[in-house]
């Protein structure tokens, strides 16, 4: 009877299980993604294989596998393998299950895998606990963290332990998870008549961000708020079809479908007007360009490089800290991501939106490309070369050389070109009136003008 109890109590909790837990991959053959160190020849499949896993830590966003493959592990090994959350237990259970590990591998040699999920909650007195038993091999750590291990675990459990970063899943990998779960009669909703659409598809596998419980519980709720689908064991399935479409989709993940296809037409559109925006020094639209592209899933990454670009083709020297307002949003988005990296991005725009505008340096460098390219090659000056080697003299290298910092105003008359051009004219805007006045002052040097100081380059 007793046995009956406990069947009928698995049956309920199997029931009450989410559809993300009911379709964990049963094997490593089913575990989508992570293939740069899981696939077929790869560092911790060959581990896995020879049962030779050493002490590792599983570091990723939330939702790529990292507690799925330990449990995958642990249904693959020899060894015994226990499991905790850092947030739910402390120095003495972390102690006792050190304890029990130790008595296993000296009475009959079996060794013992923890998994101890979200480690970067424990302290560094804390992390310490396990340092020892897992540098004398007591214990094979499994560490799972969303945070920089390099950061958030102390660096000699670092050391003693191989680093495996997980990747956001890809849309395929999404939209394949979510397929077999729509297929599968046993552990998803095979047994109904489910359709689910090619655009309802489409956009969980764009905005679950590469989160598989995300998209998974998406179409959890988008079939449970049907009204037609079996919601307990021995409910009588619906015979009526059950059509999941964009809408259902979309009041399903509470997030609209922002029409924005990332290598289509609207990519580059939304690109373009973007940067126009902020070359025409409209902050307003230069933000609602780039919400628009933010909020469709576009790479935040892709979006900093194309400031980066503007900050030296359309601001230039008329603002030269433009690019470095640039270079540290380009920095701060590949090292935050979304959706804290969306402030950085936003006071980069409105500066580059607000900035001074020149493209002077742009024009420079593009006239300059075409002589090299098109017109016959300029040798450097002999007084130019390098003179720094044995033998340089005698070649004449570096022979008439003025050095600029010996005169009282730090400019020499001297060809530095060897021909007559003119590739730079700065503008009068920002900055650059400031270049322009001291260039100024350097053609009065050449004419033989007065002896003053340059005017405008002062700082």
């Amino acid at each position: 009877m007793s046995g009956l109890w406990d069947t009928h109590k698995q049956a309920n909790r199997r029931a009450a299980e989410p559809l993300a837990v009911r379709m964990r991959p049963r094997t490593l053959d089913e575990f989508a993604g992570q293939q740069h160190f899981l696939g077929e020849g790869k560092l911790l499949r060959r581990m896995l294989a020879a049962d030779r896993l050493t002490s590792v830590i599983f570091y990723g966003p939330p939702g790529t596998g990292k507690t799925t493959l330990a449990e995958l592990i642990a249904s693959t090994t020899r060894r015994r393998f226990e499991r905790a959350n850092a947030a739910a237990v402390g120095v003495r259970e972390v102690r006792e299950v050190l304890d029990e590990a130790r008595k296993r591998l000296e009475a009959d040699g079996q060794r013992t895998i923890f998994f101890l999920d979200e480690i970067h909650r424990f302290t560094r007195a804390q992390q310490d606990v396990l340092l020892g038993d897992v540098e004398r091999g007591i214990v094979t750590l499994i560490g799972a963290t969303t945070e920089n291990p390099f950061f958030a675990i102390n660096s000699p459990l670092v050391s003693r332990s191989q680093i495996f970063q997980f990747q956001p899943l890809t849309e395929e990998d999404i939209k394949r998870i979510l397929t077999g779960a729509v297929a599968d009669p046993d552990r998803g909703y095979g047994k109904l008549k489910l359709t689910v659409t090619d655009e309802a598809m489409a956009l969980w596998a764009k905005i679950s961000d590469g989160d598989a419980r995300r998209a998974l519980t998406a179409l959890e709720i988008a079939v449970l708020s049907s009204g037609q689908a079996a919601t307990k064991p021995g409910e009588e399935l619906p015979a009526a079809p059950i059509v999941i479409d964009l809408d259902a989709a979309e009041q399903s993940i509470q997030r609209k479908a922002v029409v924005y296809d990332g290598t289509g037409d609207e990519h580059y559109d939304a690109a373009s007007a973007f940067i126009k925006s902020m070359r025409g020094s409209d902050p307003d639209a230069s933000i609602y360009w780039l919400a628009k592209m933010l909020e469709a899933g576009e790479d935040p990454r892709f979006i900093a490089r194309r400031i980066a670009i503007l900050a030296s083709e359309d601001i230039g020297n008329a603002d030269p800290r433009a690019i470095s307002v640039a270079a540290a949003a380009f920095d701060i988005t590949e090292r935050i991501g979304m959706p804290e990296c969306q402030l950085t991005l936003a006071q980069a725009v409105i500066y580059m939106a607000t900035a001074p505008k020149s493209n002077s340096a742009t024009v420079a460098i593009g006239a300059a490309m075409s002589d090299v390219k098109n017109d016959r090659t300029v040798p450097v000056p002999r007084h130019l070369r390098d003179g720094h080697y044995a033998g340089a003299k005698k070649l004449g290298n570096a022979t008439g050389y003025k050095y600029a910092h010996d005169s009282p105003t730090g400019y020499v008359e001297q060809d530095y070109l060897g021909v007559d051009k003119t590739y730079y004219t700065p503008s009068n805007r920002g900055y650059e009136q400031r270049i322009a006045e001291y260039l100024a002052w350097i053609r009065q040097q050449r004419e033989g003008g007065g002896k003053q100081g340059p005017a405008g380059n002062g700082g």
